[in-house]
């Protein structure tokens, strides 16, 4: 995978613990960062200076002079993520968005929620713009990728969490107590979550709009949830 932008590139090199994640680290031929050359110098690894247009020709972003080539995001699996305790997740139902999943993983970070779960297809996965869009914070979350959200959504509820789903026809999200342990359910663009995981929650809720518009960009809406979630 490609990974390019100063902020994600210093947010690698400053946390990255698997052994051979960077395959590479590409500079433009100008690159002055000695903050990030230094990461680089303390992680013994070897730079590759190239022209500006050749950087160009292989980050699809705005790559700031750098460009790491890793390996494969490590998702964290199911059991790893109860292994760590939460207390607060967030299933993404179908996000198609890399912006949308890289800005919820930001919001995610910022607040402290324990972690995101996402289904493995019809999907975004974890890829270059969802890097860019998160600054940073992707290496600080936990993301588990699952093949049923049902299924998942079952064992939760085994593990003492609360589902909580969010649809137009909800209760208003502010009149809710919520549990301590609690899941939120953010549904995808354009069809909003499916109907066998809304019929799983223990709440419905929604977000009142008092606009012309009848909905909100699923990042927004998923901050704006997380932020109640933690206030409650």
């Amino acid at each position: 995978m490609i990974v390019s932008g100063r902020n994600n590139v210093k947010e690698i090199l400053k946390n990255f613990k698997e052994k051979n994640m960077i395959k590479k680290v590409i500079c433009s031929k100008n690159f002055n960062e000695l903050d990030i050359l230094s990461l680089v110098k303390k992680r013994n690894l070897e730079v590759e200076y190239k022209e500006k247009f050749e950087l160009d020709k292989l980050a699809k972003n705005n790559h700031q002079g750098i460009i790491l080539i890793t390996s494969d995001f490590n998702y964290t699996s199911f059991d790893e993520l109860m292994s760590s305790d939460p207390k607060k997740l967030i299933i993404l139902d179908h996000i198609e968005d890399p912006h949308n999943l890289g800005a919820i993983i930001r919001t995610v970070e910022a607040s402290g929620v324990d972690g995101i779960i996402i289904p493995k297809n019809r999907t975004v996965s974890v890829n270059e713009t969802v890097m860019k869009t998160s600054v940073g914070a992707l290496f600080n979350v936990k993301i588990c990728q699952v093949t049923n959200l049902n299924q998942t959504i079952k064992s939760l509820k085994k593990y003492g969490f609360w589902i909580i789903g969010t649809d137009m026809d909800g209760e208003d999200f502010q009149s809710v107590k919520y549990p301590d342990k609690s899941v939120l359910i953010i549904g995808s663009e354009g069809f909003g979550i499916s109907r066998l995981v809304r019929e799983s929650c223990d709440y419905v809720v929604r977000i009142p709009m008092n606009g012309k518009i009848n909905s909100l960009n699923a990042s927004v809406a998923c901050g704006i949830m997380i932020y109640e979630l933690i206030r409650k």
